[in-house]
């Protein structure tokens, strides 16, 4: 969810209030491609769906049949009623569990990987981010409501036990923090500072792991996001600016000295992953002085820190989409995966792209296509 600036907040509450609820999502399979054999096995994508809708769903990707199947986990799991919730803000893998951070609904479903069926709940209140490290999930908190905070509310970062699924533990960080990565025995936090809008957090909160303690902020840019560790163990972080005269950017953090340096040029980011010795990039930059949106697809050499490309899409197929959302990138294949959120209220669109940035295949979605994680294990009935 990436829409906490006031302006963007007012218009997704706008169409959310003119909308009437909907019903989720039928469940249904179509192949979209040849099936492929390969030691990854699939991919789980989370739609978001709109904000008050109760329309998070999850799909997912058989690579050995070339069937996508919409909206699994209400069919597999027809006992919970809320079924997945309100707003799936991210989705991980880890120990034979599929985490998906639903964030409205102030919670983490925890479900078996093998089978996308519920196992457990983890309360946690405006949840927004998860990672892993040494039997732990960490999940970042905004820890009030999802509002404008004049009080300037911390947000936190909760520990879990993934044996037991309790929180046992919390760390107070920045205000309104977002993605994170684990390095050597530490906790890089990005904030925003979102619900502080024009009074952007700047700064990345460093966590010690064993005691679970603060350790230090580092000051970057305002209103930080994605955090994306590259092949030599550098921290990538961006910033979304204020969609106005401080434009989106990407810096570098050096965890071995905290060091911070950045781009030659400036690299508007919406989203990142890092591959191998490729950073790619998506912007859809929008400026509230011209009332203009931008959308670039760019590749980033991690070892040169030079940008290769501007665009990864190669054959021109970029213009079938309206609003790029969600962005992977398969390890094996190094096939791209970019999602389509179109309106934010109708099913959007997945789109696979070869290595080469060649479109291969696409499938319709739920609402808000977003987070993708790719799976060795095969998901069965």
């Amino acid at each position: 969810m990436r829409r906490i600036l006031i302006i963007l907040g007012v218009f997704v509450l706008i169409l959310s209030s003119c909308r009437k609820e909907e019903e989720p999502l039928p469940s249904d399979n179509t192949e979209v491609t040849d099936g492929t054999d390969g030691d990854i096995k699939g991919f789980f994508l989370l739609n978001e769906g709109n904000m008050g809708s109760n329309k998070a769903s999850l799909d997912y990707f058989d690579y050995q049949t070339g069937v996508y199947s919409r909206n699994i986990f209400a069919e597999r799991n027809p006992s919970v009623a809320r079924e997945l919730g309100d707003v799936g803000n991210d989705m991980q893998i880890y120990g034979g569990k599929l985490y998906a951070v639903i964030n409205r609904s102030n919670l983490v479903e925890v479900m078996e990987l093998a089978t996308a069926k519920h196992i457990a709940t983890i309360s946690i209140p405006n949840c927004r981010y998860i990672t892993f490290n040494k039997g732990y999930a960490y999940v970042s908190s905004y820890a009030g409501a999802i509002e404008n905070d004049p009080t300037k509310r911390r947000g936190y970062v909760a520990k879990i036990d993934t044996l037991t699924m309790a929180v046992v533990a919390e760390c107070e960080v920045g205000y309104q923090p977002e993605e994170m990565v684990v390095t050597g025995n530490k906790l890089y936090v990005a904030n925003s500072g979102g619900y502080t809008a024009p009074d952007f957090d700047n700064r990345v909160s460093v966590i010690e792991l064993t005691g679970f303690s603060l350790l230090k902020h580092l000051e970057v840019a305002i209103n930080l996001h994605r955090m994306e560790l590259d092949s030599d163990g550098k921290i990538w972080v961006s910033s979304r600016g204020d969609h106005d005269r401080n434009g989106s950017d990407i810096f570098i953090i050096d965890p071995a000295t905290d060091q911070i340096s950045g781009l030659e040029l400036p690299l508007p980011c919406s989203n990142m992953v890092a591959c191998g010795d490729s950073l790619y990039v998506y912007s859809n930059s929008f400026n509230t002085s011209t009332g203009k949106n931008t959308v670039s697809y760019a590749l980033v050499n991690t070892k040169t820190k030079a940008v290769v490309s501007r665009n990864f899409i190669k054959d021109g197929t970029e213009s079938l989409i309206g609003i790029p959302y969600g962005l992977a990138v398969n390890p094996e294949s190094r096939e791209i995966i970019v999602t389509d959120a179109k309106d934010y209220l109708t099913p959007g669109t997945v789109y696979c792209f070869s290595k080469a940035g060649l479109l291969k295949w696409s499938a319709l979605t739920g609402d808000i296509p977003a987070h993708i994680v790719f799976t060795y294990k095969k998901l069965h009935q």
